[in-house]
């Protein structure tokens, strides 16, 4: 039996699916594939933590590592004795990496067997933050051509998926490579024309200072494109931000969130925040604790600062790791608050929820929603929110 274990993004999640897709199709047996993540010193050592548990327990299995890590320390990933192959990153989807006679499988057959479908649009990045190795693992931002990623969309809403993830590395980068250089916002309001069938369009990851009108009007004027952004904020200090040599200031972070709400009310803003980043003091992370507020986010997901071997930050002066895990710790515990406070907000209204499992959703918004038995997973059902728990939302049966 093939498997591959997956690590990191949600880029990485759908290139696991396009692999074992092809392990399959190729006539692969007993190969497992570890798509390994390079985003954070722990990530990595999970990734080989994992590899050596594995020979361990499939001791005849072939391993195969692919992914950032791989592509970025290749010769380190070469020489463990667990591991009998390393494919670069910009070879993992290739059919031909797996079988030189399997036929390539449109990326739209794997999406399909989910229950929303994540469609990559761009990979790579411009960009390059202190703290981040991942330009290295994925080379520079290319995006996919607009109509290939409407057909792939046509294809998986046609295949009964109600919700479509737009997904990549730098997604509001798409479109710099492409002749006339289209914006993100022109390719959503593409998907939106063209594809009127699909219910749910949600956004992963958006980095504010690129961030087009387009894209704005969209969200204040189509409600299937769904009220909740996640946002690259990593740190609310104007001289950490700086030091991380990212491209928005705190201001800009908070006017673009308020210009969001001013066209879309209901909006849910989530953030990557990194605490006890290199330099960062106390009234630094105080900065950062206040931009949680500042902002108005609810869906938190906070890092403790981890060294890159390679990275300009790595070479800064660092905060002890007993700060870096008390500061996560706190920035959580605020993150878990306004969860809190934003689900009883909900309760006694209605809740538009695409089933994931027996028992289990998410709503517009991407909150956790626990729904009444017998709901079957991929569909969308309208309930009313009877209570929550603190960390979910509780629906009632359909009416």
């Amino acid at each position: 039996m093939n498997r591959v274990v997956t690590f990191g993004c949600r880029l990485n999640a759908r290139e696991a699916g396009i692999i074992g897709r092809q392990l399959d199709a190729g006539g692969a047996a007993d190969t497992i594939v570890v798509n390994t993540c390079a985003v954070t010193a722990e990530a990595e050592r999970q990734a080989r933590q994992a590899v050596r548990r594995l020979r361990r327990d499939h001791p005849r299995a072939t391993i195969v590592a692919t992914g950032c890590s791989a592509e970025i320390d290749r010769e380190a990933w070469s020489a463990m004795a667990e591991v009998d192959r390393v494919v670069a990153n910009g070879e993992k989807t290739d059919p031909a990496t797996w079988s030189t006679t399997a036929a390539p499988r449109s990326p739209a057959a794997v999406s399909a067997q989910r229950v929303r479908a994540f469609v990559e649009i761009q990979n790579g990045c411009d960009h390059h933050c202190t703290f981040c190795i991942i330009p290295r693992g994925r080379g520079a931002s290319r995006s996919r051509p607009a109509s290939r990623i409407v057909d792939e969309i046509r294809a998986v809403v046609a295949g009964g998926r109600h919700e479509v993830v737009l997904t990549g590395v730098d997604i509001t980068a798409w479109g710099d490579d492409l002749p006339g250089r289209p914006r993100l916002g022109d390719l959503v309001r593409l998907i939106l024309d063209r594809v009127p069938a699909l219910p749910r369009l949600r956004l992963t990851s958006l980095d504010v200072a690129e961030v087009d009108d387009t894209l704005l009007d969209a969200l204040g004027g189509d409600t299937r494109l769904m009220p909740h952004l996640h946002l690259s904020l990593q740190a609310g200090d104007a001289m950490i931000l700086k030091r991380m040599r990212r491209r928005h200031t705190p201001g800009d972070a908070v006017r673009f969130c308020e210009k969001v709400r001013r066209l879309r009310p209901d909006i849910v803003f989530g953030a990557d925040l990194i605490a006890g980043f290199p330099t960062e003091s106390d009234g630094m992370f105080d900065r950062t604790l206040a931009h949680v507020g500042d902002c108005g986010l609810t869906w938190l997901h906070v890092f403790p600062y981890s060294e890159r071997p390679g990275t300009p930050a790595a070479r800064m002066p660092a905060v002890p790791k007993p700060v870096r895990k008390e500061r996560a710790a706190r920035l959580r515990e605020a993150g878990r608050r306004r969860v809190s406070a934003y689900l009883e907000s909900c309760v006694g209204g209605p809740v538009e929820v695409l089933v994931e499992s027996e028992g289990r959703g998410r709503s517009e918004h991407f909150a956790p929603v626990a729904t009444p038995p017998g709901l079957a997973a991929g569909d969308l059902h309208r309930l009313t929110v009877g209570g929550s728990d603190g960390y979910r939302l509780i629906a009632g049966p359909p009416a």
